[in-house]
Order: structure tokens, then sequence, then C-alpha cells
């Protein structure tokens, strides 16, 4: 049922997007006065997952001081509205104040943006963030008896503590989610402390929160690096083909009413609008709640909770049921002859009903073959209604959405007989190959990370019978991961052409890829001798953390040789374990035994 659950959290989460324009007056944004209340009561908490997400280099002390001011200033503008002052936005405050700490711009090299003002100072500062989090410190972390003491001492300093290395270590979360795990730990840290067994407490606490939280870090990272890379056009299919699996029984007008308010909260919640991607979230459940008959019969329960309790609530529900009367396919769309002439007029309003229409139809496909799907039925209305018959051309759509399918669905069904025919670590290790083949510019932790997100999403999926959207919405996920969110960041050409040229089908283009050998090393002997010097170096270090950085060199420098050549060097030095006296002639990997291996290896020395 865990599986399940976050699986759903996942499908949802494909949902909520679009562009970057802030509203003037924040007390025209939400009438619920217990949203404002709730936001008044996290102040300090906002402050600190703002700050500690624009500038991740600042210290606690510098983070506290500015908490500081960020609470005097909340109760003056309480105690009286009208000063000038109080007019400001959130945000704009916050940055203010990091641009007015005497030193600190200067410190964190955010000073360039300190220079800026208005959308391109928020801009800058959005870039500053940086998703790759190895220039930090590791996560501190405490015995659960110290731990435990040092809530108790003073339970505000501690968890503003916790929150300030969570927040500055996973700088594109939104803040509801970043609410929702300080509250969670909180109560963790509560019950823990008065427990006995205070390690095995903490430990079973802890994992679904740290899930929960990888899970809303990729989710949203992907979705702000579609909207910087791709538009707000690529974002509204994805939310709309999202709403339309999850709601199959809203109306399309509807549909289009509720995604402007979603559009306005990834406006905010990328750019790191702290307070207003709050405030645009309750009007979204709001929006939802107050149209239940027309949206889904699931979610009265959660109606009734507060935030952020109801968010988290709707996220989880199961998909509502599809209509009765819904027929499996909408002719409007093959089988009229005005297709064309509405293209012409509408093309995006054309093609997002389609996305509605076949999403709601096929509310099993995963939300990138929905988006692939689309594509595909653009593409064609392209090149029919340039003919002298278009009906005739796209009355043959279906077949081609088929074949769409059937390609991403052999892909997924590839991938679970490799997790059917693997053990664990071997699965890691073919994806830490083919990540490093594709991206050997990327460090040990990234490739790691990847890998380990696509085994963990095989191992996730391949039980289930949503099988084929699982995967497909896991997968891609990691590949947003990869891709990252700011729009200049670099890879390599191959890498950077398949994160940027088509959202729909990134999986099928990085599956495409050919192994980048720039970092091939230029002979067989000063290979040998790099990976005999890495193994036998590190003794303490533990043996799979040795394992994967081995694998990881082996394939940088030498990305061509085989399979069977790669297995050899990995099993003779991997076997001697500690006693590296032992690692005896790994050049015959290379020689020919009987078959063509040494051949294969001599043409691939040849090729430098």
């Amino acid at each position: 049922m865990k599986h399940i659950k976050f699986i759903g959290f996942i499908f949802f989460l494909f949902s909520l997007t679009e562009s970057l324009a802030l509203p003037t007056k924040p007390q025209d944004i939400d009438p619920f006065l217990d949203t404002h209340k709730f936001i008044e009561e996290n102040t300090a908490y906002l402050t600190i997952i703002a700050v500690a997400q624009y500038v991740q280099e600042v210290s606690f002390d510098e983070v506290e001081m500015l908490v500081k001011v960020m609470m005097d200033y909340r109760d003056r503008c309480l105690a009286n509205r009208t000063l000038p002052e109080c007019s400001k936005i959130a945000n704009k405050v916050i940055q203010d104040m990091i641009c007015a700490t005497e030193g600190l711009p200067q410190k964190h090299n955010v000073s360039h943006c300190c220079s800026k003002t208005d959308f391109a100072r928020r801009l800058c500062f959005f870039y500053n963030k940086k998703a790759k989090t190895g220039f930090l410190p590791p996560f501190p972390t405490l015995d659960p008896e110290e731990k435990c003491q040092a809530y108790k001492n003073n339970n505000g300093s501690f968890l503003n503590l916790y929150m300030y290395e969570v927040a500055r270590r996973n700088p594109f979360v939104f803040s509801p989610v970043l609410l929702t795990v300080a509250a969670r730990f909180e109560e963790a840290a509560t019950t823990c402390c008065e427990q006995q067994e205070k390690a095995t407490c903490f430990q079973a606490k802890v994992v679904p929160i740290t899930q929960y939280l990888k899970a809303s870090s990729s989710y949203q990272g992907t979705v702000c690096g579609a909207l910087m890379k791709f538009g707000p056009k690529v974002l509204n299919s994805i939310n709309t083909a999202v709403f339309s699996k999850k709601f199959p029984k809203i109306g399309f007008q509807n549909l289009t009413s509720l995604l402007e308010d979603v559009s306005t909260m990834y406006d905010v919640c990328c750019e790191g609008d702290v307070v207003q991607c709050i405030r645009s979230q309750s009007q979204i459940m709001n929006h939802i709640c107050s149209k239940q008959d027309f949206i889904s019969s699931k979610i009265k329960e959660c109606c009734e909770k507060k935030m952020p309790e109801c968010e988290d609530c709707i996220i989880n529900t199961n998909k509502e049921d599809k209509p009765e009367d819904l027929s499996p396919r909408e002719p409007k769309f093959t089988d009229s002859k005005n297709v064309c002439q509405e293209r012409d007029s509408n093309q995006d309003g054309l093609l997002n009903e389609f996305t509605y229409e076949y999403s709601r139809r096929h509310n099993y496909l995963s939300t990138p073959e929905l988006l692939r799907i689309t594509k595909v039925y653009k593409d064609l209305l392209e090149d029919c209604c340039s003919r002298e018959n278009p009906a005739g051309c796209y009355q043959h759509a279906e077949d081609k959405f088929n074949k769409t399918t059937e390609k991403s669905l052999a892909m997924v069904q590839q991938e679970c007989k490799l997790f059917q025919g693997l053990e664990k670590d071997a699965l890691l290790l073919h994806y830490l190959v083919k990540f490093t083949k594709a991206a050997p510019q990327l460090s040990l932790e990234e490739l790691i990370y990847l890998s380990k997100g696509m085994t963990e999403a095989l191992t996730t999926c391949c039980t289930l019978s949503e099988e084929f959207a699982c995967v497909d919405d896991l997968a891609d996920l990691v590949l947003g991961d990869l891709c990252g969110v700011n729009e200049n960041r670099t890879i390599n050409p191959a890498v950077d052409h398949c994160c940027r040229a088509d959202f729909a089908f990134r999986r099928h283009c990085f599956e495409h890829l050919e192994a980048d050998t720039t970092y091939a090393l230029s002979s067989v002997s000063a290979l040998i001798s790099a990976l005999r010097s890495d193994w036998c170096q590190n003794h303490n270090e533990d043996l799979q953390n040795k394992k994967h950085r081995f694998m990881v060199n082996l394939v940088k420098w030498m990305p061509e040789i085989t399979a069977k050549e790669r297995l050899c060097l990995f099993t003779k030095f991997t076997a001697v374990g500690e006693k590296c006296e032992e690692v005896q002639e790994p050049e015959t990997c290379f020689r020919p035994e009987g078959s063509n291996i040494g051949n294969e290896s001599e043409a691939a020395n040849k090729k430098r």
C-alpha cells in the first residue's frame, strides 16, 4: 500500500504549472483568513526557507539575524498596515533584507543580483540556486539522545536549524512541502524523544519524511525546469493531462478555469516566492473544493481538512472513475472535416482540448506518453492540413497514436525485464554504466543519484498493474534531475540536445544516445595503471562506494570497450577485496581467448 500511495502522489504531482508574473497587491490574492493566519504563524520558517534557498552558503547565524529583522517587520505591519513599507510583496522584502545586510551580498556572491531590480533581480536570485549541493558540508547528524536534549533545551532553535539545513539542500522545493516536512519532523521529535528506543523510533519516522521530500524535490525541479526551458505551453499541456486523468468528469471549461489558478501557483512557486506560493496553492484547493460536484466525488473528506492536510489528502486520493457514457474516442479530432479550420483559428485551444479528451479516455497512460500523443497529433495536422484531402489524411491518426504508445511500452517492458533478470546491485551498475557513457562530465555523486533513481523506479513500478505509467512517469523525473532546472546548465552537446529539443520525447531521445568518448584514455596500459592505483587506495573506504567509483572511472576512461571486457576488469579488481597484491594480469581482459574480445579492443584502441 505504501508503494501505491507514493505512486498516486507522483501521478498527481504531474500537475500545477506555468509563467512568471507577480501580483502587486498581496491583500487581493487570498480572501481566506485561515491562510493569512497560517502565513503569519509561519513567518520565521518562511524567512528561513527563502533565505536558505536563495543564498545556500549563508550561515545559520546570518539566517537567524534576518529572521529577527523579518519578525520585527511583521509585527510592525500587523500593528499598522498603512505603513508604506507594508505594501511590499513579502518576497521583495526578503530580497531587500538580504541585499541590505552589510557584507552579506559580497561574502556570498549575490551582489550582481542586488544590483538589479524587479523581475531581473528575482530571476537572478532564481538562477543563483544550485541543485547539486556537494559544496555544502555533510548534513549534520546527532546521536538520538543529543538530538532530544537539544530539542528539549530549545525546540524553536532546534527546528529552525533543521529547516535551514533542509531548505538549502533542496533549493527548488516549494514552501508548502518544506512546511509539511518541518511539521512531520517536529511530530517525530516530540514522539521519539519520549520513547526508550529513540534511534529505532526516529528511523521509522524519518524514512517516509525523506521519501516525501525527495519525491517533491524531483518533481518540482522537473516542472520548474520545463517552465524555464520550454515555457508555459508545455506546462499547460502537463496540467491538462494530469487533471484530466485524475478528474475525468471535469468539464473542459471548468478545467480551463482551474488551470488559470494552477498557472499562477507555478509562476510564484518556481521563482521561490514562499508566501505567494502558499496563497496560490490554498486558492487552488479552495477552487477544487468549491466545485466538488463537477470535479470529483472522492475529495469530500479532504476538503473538510485544514491546510496543508487538505492538499496532501487530495493528492493521495484515487482517480475518479471515468463517466460511463465516455466513449473510447472523441471523433471530433479525427472524423470532422473542419479540423484544419479550427487549427488555423486557434491551434493552442484545439491541442489543449485534444489533450483533455484523450487523457480522460486513456487515464492508464503516463503523463509523458499523453504529451507524446499530443505532439504526434500536432505534427500530423501540420502535414495533413497542407494536403488536398486533409480529412483522408488525419482519419488514420489513431494508428499513429497506437504505434507511438507501442514504442514507449516496449521501452518499459525492456526495462522491467532487466529488473526481473538482475539483482538490485547489478541493476544499479547497469544504469551507472548507461548514465556514465551518456554524461561522463557528471560527478560520481550525481551519476550514483541518477542510477539509484532509475533502480528505485523499476523496483517500485515493475510489480504494479499500472506498470507502464508508473515507470514512464518516474523515469521522466530522473531525466528531469539530469537535465536540471536552470536553462543554462550544460553537460555535453548530445545530452543538452535531449534536454532541450522536445520535452515529450525526452525519454526516447536519451534511449538512443551514443557514448560520449571525449573522456577516453589513450591506451590500455594507462587505464590499467590508473585503475590499479585507484582500487588499491583508501583501504578504509566502504567497498560498495569503491566499486561504484571504479565502474564510473572505467566507463569514463574507456567507454568503447565491450561489456565482456568491462565485466572482466570489474571482476578481476573487485574479487580481491582489500588484497591489492592479488590483482594480477588484468590485461588478460583484452587478450583474444577463443573469442573476438581482443580484436574488438584492438579496434577500439585504433579509433583513438
